[in-house]
């Protein structure tokens, strides 16, 4: 019993922290910028180079775990990531920073996905659902607490600190891990596939930094568009490379299902879009309106808090119109709410504001929600693993994908009206550029079939009397 409670409470407290440290950042960036002398814009950098980071590893994270055991796995990531994080503490170059996030991110995609399998294989089926219980919650409260968290600090003390605190609790969850965690490992394993490890790695991590690199930061022009090429290149062998393989690090083959492959496309359109708020709003707030960390965190968390709202209405809503007609209806919808972001002036009253992003949380949750879902509805129990780690990569790089579009947009928006520096007339265009790739993410949902996923939401299924 200890241990039922122990373990989901340790890989609780692992995610809160992965959780939070991703929605931390965002705010402080304006801050970050001004401290090592670089264009705001730049510090898109710091957060694709997270996610990518973790777009590479969580697909191999199952698999060094089976194979080293984990706990020892599970520890080696706290302390990667605790690493990590004094590094961002004391980086002093845009150079060192996006080094530094992309060794947080290693720690961060083995820490989460390692400690959810340690969670799956220890706890009995009929305490699941209650220890699944407690990764809801810092799953939810993480994109709360960070942007006010990290405005806080940020405003009052120095955005260092930010990466600080994950240091005191780093070392208590290692406590914790070495104590309570089992070692598990598994006896046979398929060998990793480690060319196709490198040309994804390599891929995914050469495109984005040129993507992210648009603009001028970080590489120059022949440098960027060598890593976009090269990139591009690599992903190409990586997809050739997957069909020849008996057990590709990612398998391609299931994009064959339908809802599957409207989960991956579709999502990952939607995700370009509204992944990039969490970088977009806090720009806005105080590069735009003059708001200090602190009051913009505040006002940035309103989405996450709108998120929270709907959680209970979702299952009612697949139930009754199904995954179908939710997908297109509430991705033109939620895409209509990100284009109105760029409605906001420094004058719009803040009840209007926080009513907008209270709504549009409550949107994007829901959208959000239907594609986790209906993305494993034909996916079986043996290739479960294999889909989770595809949804998972594809999750993180279009969030990616989606700050460096965003940062690209607005950098061209600010030079085209002729401003020195981004102002608020800035962000309008941008906001409606990446509504528009989430509204694009109708032509993937509109391929699947009105019934798709029916025994996940119940739809069409009459009451037994």
């Amino acid at each position: 019993m200890q241990r039922q409670i122990l373990i989901p409470l340790i890989v609780a407290c692992a995610l809160f922290m992965e959780n939070m440290d991703s929605t931390v950042l965002a705010t402080s960036l304006p801050a970050i910028a001004a401290d090592i002398g670089e264009n705001p814009l730049a510090l898109k950098l710091a957060l694709t180079s997270y996610l990518v980071s973790l777009a590479v590893f969580i697909p191999i994270s199952g698999w060094v775990a089976d194979r080293f055991g984990s706990r020892t796995i599970f520890a080696t990531a706290i302390v990667v990531f605790m690493c990590g994080s004094l590094l961002c503490a004391v980086s002093g170059t845009l150079t060192a920073f996006v080094l530094a996030r992309f060794v947080q991110g290693i720690g961060g995609a083995m820490m989460v996905p390692v400690g959810r399998l340690v969670l799956l294989k220890t706890v009995p089926k009929s305490g699941l659902v209650e220890a699944l219980n407690y990764l809801t919650v810092p799953a939810l409260l993480g994109p709360i607490i960070g942007p006010v968290l990290g405005g806080l600090i940020t405003e009052y003390f120095n955005w260092r600190g930010i990466f600080l605190i994950n240091v005191p609790i780093s070392i208590l969850g290692l406590v914790l891990v070495l104590r309570h965690i089992p070692n598990i490992r598994e006896s046979e394993l398929p060998s990793l596939d480690l060319r196709g490890f490198m040309l994804l790695g390599i891929g995914l991590s050469l495109l984005v930094l040129g993507l992210s690199a648009l603009g001028g930061h970080l590489l120059r022009g022949a440098a960027t568009a060598a890593c976009i090429a090269i990139g591009a290149l690599a992903l190409a062998g990586y997809a050739w490379h997957a069909r020849s393989v008996r057990d590709p690090v990612l398998d391609l083959e299931l994009l064959k299902y339908s809802t599957f492959r409207a989960g991956i496309l579709g999502g990952s359109l939607f995700r370009i879009g509204v992944g990039a708020t969490p970088f977009l709003l806090p720009l806005l707030f105080q590069l735009g309106f003059g708001l200090d960390p602190f009051h913009s965190g505040l006002l940035s968390c309103t989405t996450a808090v709108g998120a929270m709202f709907v959680k209970t209405a979702t299952v009612m809503i697949l139930k009754r119109y199904g995954f179908r007609r939710v997908l297109v209806a509430n991705a033109v919808l939620a895409a209509a709410g990100t284009g109105v972001y760029g409605l906001f002036t420094a004058g719009t009253p803040q009840a209007i504001i926080i009513a907008v992003l209270l709504l549009s949380g409550c949107l994007r949750s829901l959208q959000f929600t239907a594609i986790a879902a209906v993305t494993f509805a034909e996916i079986t129990r043996a290739t479960m693993s294999q889909a989770a780690s595809v949804q998972s990569m594809a999750a993180r790089l279009s969030q990616s994908i989606g700050v460096a579009v965003a940062a690209y947009v607005l950098q061209i928006s600010s030079d085209l009206q002729g401003h020195a520096a981004v102002v608020t007339a800035d962000f309008w265009p941008t906001f409606i550029v990446i509504a528009l790739i989430s509204a694009a993410s109708i032509f993937s949902n509109l391929a699947i079939a009105p019934d798709a996923g029916a025994e996940i939401s119940g739809h069409g299924k009459k009451k037994t009397p």
